[in-house]
């Protein structure tokens, strides 16, 4: 007779997880909600229309009470743009990193059930694409295709597939040889089963440690791609393009072009200390 032991999911590896995190860590997730809200509703909350509201006689000007960051280099509120930008530094980052987890997970999960030469060929190309310099690639990909924003979703969510797949597979394989997943076989669940059931479950942690960690480096890399002037394209604009287009101010100290890199600095920052809690959690349990 089997032991009830084996022949029971370990239910203990997939206990809920109640946040009991650092105040810094908390901090953080205030810091990227409140900015998750801007990248939703700023187009409405907007002081101002950045479109319209152009002060020509204050350019890369100081905080006034009707332009609380001042003005950038064309005389337009600073506030204002912040907050339309962030839809595209906090969405895109969001979307693709969505999408290439996505991705990861079904062929992760699949190679994992499927194993043999399919597992040896996808692990082959997706180390192949993850060995290429992910900055360089974009560079060329953007400029050959367009700075449209599909392009910039299918390039970089192309990009970090594997990186997901890595991680995924890694995870998925270190779950599957647990003895619950041989007493789920020896019970005749399905494949659709030990995946929903048995798997994911348990590699949830490295699944929402991953995100973190590729929507830290999307937003990086989609900032420097706007900042070259191959990101987000005029009228509209990311943090990133908000200070590029601002950078004569720098000689003057003009919030225009500080503000947006301190935006961008208290979003990385934020989900880093998020993934940190997560990850220190994961290995208490």
């Amino acid at each position: 007779m089997m032991d009830s032991s084996v022949s029971r999911p370990a239910r203990g590896l997939r206990r809920p997880v109640l946040p009991n995190w650092p105040i810094l860590s908390v901090m953080g997730a205030i810091v990227f909600l409140f900015w998750a809200f801007i990248a939703i509703f700023g187009d409405w909350l907007t002081p101002h229309d950045p479109g319209e509201f152009i002060d020509s006689w204050n350019v890369l000007g100081p905080p006034t009470a009707q332009t609380w960051l001042g003005t950038d280099y064309l005389g337009r509120d600073v506030l204002s743009r912040i907050m339309t930008g962030a839809k595209y530094t906090v969405g895109l980052p969001f979307l693709t990193a969505g999408l290439a987890l996505f991705f990861g997970l079904v062929l992760g999960v699949g190679v994992t059930l499927v194993r043999g030469p399919l597992d040896t060929a996808l692990s082959w190309l997706m180390d192949t694409v993850n060995s290429l310099p992910s900055t360089i690639f974009a560079l060329v990909a953007v400029a050959g295709f367009g700075t449209s924003i599909p392009v910039l979703v299918i390039v970089i969510t192309a990009l970090y597939i594997p990186s997901a797949y890595r991680n995924v597979r890694a995870a998925a394989m270190n779950v599957s040889r647990l003895e619950f997943i041989d007493a789920a076989h020896v019970r005749g669940e399905g494949p659709l089963y030990i995946i929903f059931r048995e798997i994911l479950p348990n590699i949830l942690p490295n699944l929402v440690t991953h995100f973190g960690i590729m929507f830290i480096y999307i937003a990086l890399l989609l900032s420097g791609l706007s900042f070259l002037g191959l990101g987000v394209q005029p009228p509209e604009a990311d943090w990133g393009a908000l200070i590029a287009e601002n950078m004569m101010g720098l000689s003057y100290g003009a919030l225009a072009i500080f503000a947006p890199a301190l935006a961008l600095l208290s979003l990385t920052m934020s989900m880093t200390l998020m993934v940190d809690a997560i990850s220190a959690q994961k290995k208490e349990r």
